[in-house]
């Protein structure tokens, strides 16, 4: 059995129709210091558990989603549009 996303744009979609693209960061201000674009960058944490990855449906509607995902089991637990993420960040 194949391993489904929820696209919050097609519905549940295989696996094999996203490419991700790593984790969802909040991005630093544009004049923040060479410290906090380093550690954005270059510095990974290896969670254990639940975590928040960047998704592109590459063969379905195009769109960026961030998947929460389990990264012991794999298991999909909940996706939503990035724009609405970016947006919320934005208002902030």
């Amino acid at each position: 059995m194949a391993s489904l996303v929820p696209c919050p744009h097609c519905g549940q979609r295989p696996k094999e129709e996203f490419t991700i693209k790593g984790a969802a960061l909040a991005r630093p201000a544009a004049d923040a210091d060479a410290v906090d674009w380093f550690d954005y960058v270059y510095l990974r944490d290896n969670p254990r558990g639940a975590y928040e990855e960047y998704w592109h449906h590459t063969s379905g509607c195009r769109r960026w989603i961030v998947v929460t995902r389990d990264t012991v089991t794999h298991e999909v637990a909940a996706s939503r549009d990035a724009a609405d993420r970016a947006r919320s960040e934005a208002r902030t």
